[in-house]
């Protein structure tokens, strides 16, 4: 009786650790995040799940996963404290306070209780532990305490392109607004077989007979740049790719077959806030896994380049400003339609302005910039939002100063209420470093002088 008691007892104990154990990975199957000892910044937190994107098995892969992924960007940015700087041997005692060599000793992850702005997990006032003296060596900033530092118009740790000395002193005295702005003119460039390529019609369609294709498809197809350049069906809907017209019809054009023609669009989508998880193997973004607000009707669709580029039109004015309002709910975004810009976007459209006189969404969160490839220089749009995001200073360059100047672009974006009124009105903020450059000439001129 015993020992059939303990039989049963252990069949017992065994069917349950079973249980539990099955139980346990069916819920974690279904919500991986539970395995994460906390949720992650707003840079990272859409590849959370992606634990191998930043650990490895050596002890320095974050620091190499880090750099994979922003290297670039402080390259192109001239990174103000590179970790070179920290290699110097003079620079050795400034380590014994924060180890600057490594990108995790101010940036954590699952510490939302430790993060600040920008994923950064330092006293406000860390600048002081190195610029003790500061005051002593500018006046201008006799006064002023650390925690002042990284306010907008000041300084950023890694990206002041747009803050340093010459480059205020050279936007002094510039007007709230330009009379002629305007953002840069793209052309589109054709060369090789496309330069003397001949505008398709409907009736050149190469598609398959037995497609179900409606008349307004093919409108919308003839009406497209991808006609005007002489790119017919199979070049998309073909598993040989663009560059020849056969293979098998495929009826789902995926974004590898976009990227054989627009490499730079896709790379900056892949790298900003809608493509980033594609680009880490993870299922596409959808609404409903974003932390800003956003609409209801929108929160399962699948961000792609014909979410915002509707198929066969591909429509750029649409992407421009209504494919974002689709889904984006927040009160920047909702208070577009009520802006000074709208306005302008609505006389561009309407031909009262000049091309190029609009500011739609992508105006400024998809900027125009001159790009130099192969030895030529064009002008593309940057898919990548990231680029102009915090801080959001990083748009002053590529978008504020086409229209704007300088002083009146950093009080703007120095508001976080005008920010919110998508700059309905005038900045109540004021940004000093302009007058302190100011300051600072006046200075040298009368020590030049005495």
């Amino acid at each position: 009786m015993n020992h059939f008691s303990f039989q049963s007892a252990s069949a017992i104990l065994s069917a349950l650790v079973m249980t539990c154990t099955i139980g346990a990975l069916t819920i974690f199957s279904r919500d991986e995040s539970k395995l994460t000892p906390g949720p992650m910044s707003h840079g990272h937190y859409q590849i959370e799940l992606k634990c191998d994107a930043c650990h490895g098995d050596s002890e320095d892969s974050i620091q190499k996963a880090c750099v994979t992924c922003h290297g670039d960007e402080l390259k192109r940015v001239d990174d103000s404290h590179p970790v070179v700087k920290f290699m110097d041997p003079r620079n050795i005692d400034r380590l014994k306070n924060i180890d600057a060599r490594k990108c995790a000793s101010c940036h954590r992850e699952h510490r939302p209780e430790l993060t600040q702005a920008m994923g950064v997990t330092l006293p406000e006032d860390y600048c002081g532990f190195c610029h003790q003296e500061i005051a002593k060596e500018r006046p201008t900033h006799v006064g002023l305490g650390f925690e002042t530092c990284a306010t907008a118009g000041c300084h950023n740790f890694h990206d002041n392109s747009s803050l340093y000395e010459s480059f205020l002193a050279s936007h002094l005295d510039e007007p709230d607004l330009f009379p002629n702005g305007k953002v840069p003119e793209i052309k589109i460039a054709l060369t090789g077989d496309d330069a003397g390529a001949t505008r398709l019609t409907n009736m050149d369609a190469d598609m398959p007979t037995d497609q179900p294709v409606t008349r307004d498809l093919l409108n919308r197809w003839q009406m497209s740049n991808h006609a005007k350049a002489g790119i017919n069906c199979t070049q998309c809907h073909s598993t040989s790719g663009v560059s020849q017209n056969s293979g098998k019809w495929k009826d789902h054009v995926a974004m590898d077959q976009c990227a054989e023609c627009h490499a730079y669009e896709t790379k900056g989508f892949l790298e900003g806030r809608h493509g980033m998880r594609t680009a880490a193997k993870l299922s596409p973004m959808k609404p409903t896994l974003a932390r800003l607000p956003m609409k209801s009707g929108s929160a399962h669709r699948t961000l792609t380049c014909t979410s915002c580029h509707a198929s066969h039109r591909f429509d750029t004015q649409k992407a421009a400003v209504k494919a974002c309002l689709e889904c984006h709910n927040d009160d920047h975004s909702n208070a577009y339609l009520d802006s000074p810009h709208y306005t302008t976007w609505l006389n561009e459209l309407n031909e009262v302005k000049e091309t190029g006189t609009g500011v739609s969404c992508a105006t400024c969160h998809m900027p125009r910039i001159t790009v130099n490839q192969f030895g030529e220089t064009s002008i593309k749009v940057d898919h990548n939002q990231n680029n102009t995001l915090r801080p959001n200073e990083k748009m002053i360059r590529s978008v504020c100063l086409n229209c704007h100047g300088l002083q009146f672009s950093l009080d703007s974006l120095a508001d976080a209420n005008l920010i919110k009124a998508n700059f309905k009105g005038k900045p109540t903020k004021r940004i000093a470093s302009l007058e302190m450059i100011k300051e600072e000439i006046v200075r040298n001129i009368r020590s030049e002088t005495k």
